[in-house]
């Protein structure tokens, strides 16, 4: 059968690791098709000059590998929101199937793209925008379709969950981890998308449209990054007997989907609480399949497995003749959902003080708490001489957001506060 031809845009990190794979596991991967894939052709910006080498066009144009005439399945792996939009778009116009691990673009675009795609007759596959190699998605289209999901909770950026297990482990600040870090590769020079939660935000909306069928806006969805973390967060987390993990959730109430990712608590139990590391997990509950557990690494060569296993199910599409077996994000249609608020969500809460100590807190601060019919359940204080910089916790009975949200509002300004109080919710339904 006849060789399929593909064509790269962008070799950073996930495209180096892609081109890896195709080229040293080629053996492999043609007795699985039954035919070869060939880089035809390959764009770059680090491409100093045009040249062909080998059968394969080297070109700092990605123009001319979507319209190379021999190039039949498009790969765009060069992130970002503009370029790589086009490129995609211009490959689906002339009806070849993409491969993108994209999660930014796809949080925002991924349904109009989609659209395209089926409008073209081609296909749209994005299996590594989410979890690296873990194939989260085609489980959610297909794997486990018949099921009706309630819930997802996930780590769903390796960069966090490694700084803060290191935190736990290590006791060590949050900025000095970051910068070891960084040092390792685990972390861009500019952390801000993964400490601020908003890759993990860009995987979440693209998560909720397989589960629930739905198109949110990213900048719908509650975000908390994980910046204001102390070690000594970590040390009250354990006495309640739970660990901080910067969470993805979706969930179904009564008000409807709700959405968020931020920090929050979860039992030591919880088997989310043992992913440590780069790893990345995502824990689904449904109706009538209850609890499913996806787990891997979440970057790195495995991230190149997941595109190379697109490239492949692309493949097989063109040269057998098979459609692509459901739709790219699992429905055939997806509701627009303009919020996913968190706002009536009720849990428990930890809230995490920084003050300069004085007679009376603890009453002004159970008065505002009061307030908004918010019960206290514990205070925590460990014994530390720093007077002037004390921490200490407050966890309170199951709550709203809202109710929350206004007590902290009304506790700006108060004289003894060194910052304003951190509170995160207590996941107490992840208990194992």
């Amino acid at each position: 059968m006849r060789d399929v031809n593909v064509g790269m845009v962008g070799l950073g990190t996930v495209g180096g690791s892609t081109l890896r794979v195709l080229d040293e596991n080629a053996s492999e991967i043609k007795r699985r098709l039954g035919f070869s894939l060939k880089v035809r052709a390959a764009a770059s910006l680090e491409i100093e000059a045009r040249s062909e080498q080998n059968g394969r066009l080297l070109t700092r144009s990605w123009q001319e590998v979507v319209e190379h005439p021999e190039v039949e399945i498009v790969v765009e792996l060069i992130g970002g929101k503009t370029v790589a939009q086009q490129a995609i778009r211009a490959a689906l116009e002339r009806g070849k199937p993409v491969v993108t691990a994209n999660k930014e673009l796809l949080g925002l675009h991924g349904a109009e793209l989609a659209q395209l795609a089926s409008q073209h007759k081609a296909s749209l596959h994005l299996e590594a925008s989410v979890g690296g190699g873990i194939p989260i998605l085609n489980a959610l289209r297909e794997g486990i379709s018949g099921d009706r999901i309630e819930s997802l909770y996930g780590i769903l950026n390796g960069t966090s969950n490694f700084i803060l297990t290191e935190m736990e482990r290590s006791g060590a600040s949050l900025p000095s981890i970051l910068a070891e870090a960084q040092k390792l590769g685990y972390a861009e020079a500019d952390p801000t998308a993964d400490v601020e939660g908003y890759d993990a935000r860009s995987k979440l909306a693209i998560l909720a449209a397989l589960c629930f069928g739905v198109r949110v806006p990213t900048d719908a969805i509650f975000r908390q990054g994980i910046l204001r973390l102390l070690p000594v967060d970590f040390l009250y987390a354990h006495r309640l007997g739970y660990t901080i993990r910067l969470i993805g959730a979706a969930t179904q109430g009564p008000d409807g989907l709700g959405l968020s990712v931020r920090p929050a608590l979860i039992p030591e139990s919880a088997i989310l609480s043992k992913v440590s590391g780069s790893y990345n997990a995502v824990w689904i509950k449904g109706v009538y399949g209850e609890d499913t557990l996806y787990y891997g690494r979440g970057a790195g060569p495995p991230t190149g497995v997941a595109v190379v296993s697109d490239i492949m199910r692309a493949a097989r599409d063109l040269r057998l003749g098979n459609p692509l077996r459901a739709p790219t994000f699992g429905f055939q249609k997806l509701e627009e959902v303009s919020r996913a608020g968190i706002e009536s969500q009720q849990r428990p809460y930890f809230l995490r003080f920084l003050i300069s100590d004085q007679v009376g807190i603890i009453a002004r601060l159970a008065s505002i708490l009061a307030e908004e019919k918010i019960s206290i359940d514990a205070v925590l204080q460990e014994p530390l001489t720093e007077k002037q910089n004390l921490p200490f916790v407050i966890t309170v009975e199951p709550t709203t957001e809202a109710a929350i949200t206004a007590a902290l509002e009304k506790m700006k300004g108060l004289d003894f506060l060194r910052e304003p109080p951190l509170a995160l919710p207590m996941e107490t339904a992840l208990s194992g």
